[in-house]
């Protein structure tokens, strides 16, 4: 008898967990969760998650289930991968019979080396973190991995994500092996990103370790900053101080490696609105990072940020003021480098180069400054429902029924909702946005 070519198919580990920018990358875990896990403002890893270390076996196994996976979608002609990437309609039926035909092999895919505990257990009575919390799974099934790959391949298959979140923490010869095995594996792809932490880069990873992971072939970092002041930093209990920042950024410059920050506007609240811009622009300026990624401060249920809101101790500062912490850093960042706005958190989609966008940026946000109160409801309702759309495709069965009686001859007049309404449906949306 003939063996299945289905039955060793296997679910392999995801990278929940990762830049906007890494959506439509290939993703292996080399680390799970976080080991910090104290950022005041984080829900990812504050419910039952532990962080652990995978080993190289493990992490090759995974990367072996890939490419597994992938030979079959070749040979299925399921997208096409590479420089010609692409789809059709008939990869839905033909990915519904891939993984119709590994289920009926008779065994039951599982990953041997998954995390060990069961998902966290969220409150029913907690529909914002419910909601979030749905989408990240320590155990993927089949179903997530052969979307996932199928994902990576139509749209290009030539990025790579190495998870989770402090990459910078591995020895450079593992990081050189799973890279070198991953491009053995899959030769198309061409670019290798991480998330890091400052504080490991300026205190922990020297200059030349850097280099080896440069020359094994990591192309860029991402480090979430989220503010330059020391004050901020402290509050949200980041671990990492303002000078981290710029030894950490500087350092993985100098090694060739591109380096990507994110900030967080709102994250200072009201009492320290003013000092988290200035500072963190100032910040900027002086790393000069090849990109500044924008992802405005959302507060989750049951994370330390909203117990301290909840007692009084943290002042949230409103849409408008987030605003003009945006312009603040678009006026006084004194560096070349890519302004990004590519979270459905943010409000406005502030993008450019700076210095030679700086004008058209100021502009566009003086034009939202210069609306009406009222004006300035409806225009974040109108851009939070666009958010949604954009995130997942159309409105939430909660969403729509609370936009019906607002719909007439098929469209929606958002400036019929009252202000009660509409600041409720705001938050209701914000509440439901991946940041």
């Amino acid at each position: 008898m003939a063996a299945d070519p289905f039955s060793d198919i296997e679910p392999f580990e995801i990278c929940s967990i990762r830049p906007p920018t890494e959506n439509n990358s290939l993703t292996f875990r080399l680390t799970r969760n976080c080991y910090w896990n104290k950022c005041g403002f984080c829900p990812v890893y504050k419910f039952g998650a532990r962080f652990s270390r995978r080993t190289l076996s493990e992490i090759q196994k995974d990367i072996e289930r890939v490419g597994r996976l992938n030979d079959l979608m070749d040979e299925a002609g399921i997208g096409f991968y590479g420089r010609y990437a692409s789809s059709d309609s008939s990869d839905y039926k033909k990915i519904h019979d891939l993984m119709d035909k590994i289920k009926r092999s008779g065994k039951t895919p599982a990953a041997s080396d998954q995390t060990p505990g069961e998902p966290p257990d969220v409150q029913a009575d907690d529909p914002q973190l419910a909601w979030f919390l749905q989408w990240f799974k320590d155990k993927p099934c089949i179903e997530d991995s052969v979307n996932h790959v199928w994902n990576w391949r139509v749209n290009g298959g030539q990025t790579c994500f190495l998870g989770d979140a402090d990459s910078l923490i591995l020895k450079p010869d593992f990081m050189g092996a799973v890279i070198g095995k991953v491009k053995n594996e899959f030769p198309a792809i061409r670019r290798f990103t991480i998330y890091g932490r400052t504080a490991t880069a300026a205190r922990v990873q020297s200059l030349s370790d850097l280099k080896i992971m440069k020359k094994a072939g990591l192309d860029r970092v991402h480090f979430g900053i989220e503010s330059g002041s020391d004050e901020v930093l402290s509050m949200v209990q980041k671990g990492e101080t303002k000078s981290d920042h710029i030894t950490g950024c500087l350092k993985t410059r100098e090694a060739g490696l591109s380096c990507s920050v994110y900030v967080m506007p709102g994250l200072g609240g009201r009492k320290f609105s003013d000092l988290h811009a200035h500072e963190t622009a100032a910040t900027i300026s002086a790393i000069s990072p090849d990109f500044v990624r924008l992802r405005s401060l959302q507060i989750f249920p049951q994370t330390p940020l909203a117990h301290a809101r909840d007692r009084g101790e943290f002042i949230e500062a409103p849409e408008e003021v987030m605003v003009r912490e945006i312009r603040t850093l678009v006026s006084e960042i004194d560096a070349e480098t890519t302004l990004m706005s590519d979270s459905a958190a943010n409000l406005l989609n502030i993008n450019g180069q700076l210095p030679r966008d700086r004008n058209a940026m100021l502009q566009e946000m003086d034009a939202y400054l210069g609306l009406s109160p009222r004006q300035k409801e409806v225009f974040s309702l109108e851009s939070r429902l666009a958010a949604f759309r954009g995130q997942y495709g159309g409105f939430s069965e909660d969403i729509y029924t609370e936009l019906i009686p607002y719909i007439s001859q098929g469209k929606l007049d958002l400036a019929s909702i009252p202000e009660d309404q509409a600041r409720r449906l705001i938050h209701m949306i914000r509440a439901k946005l991946m940041p």
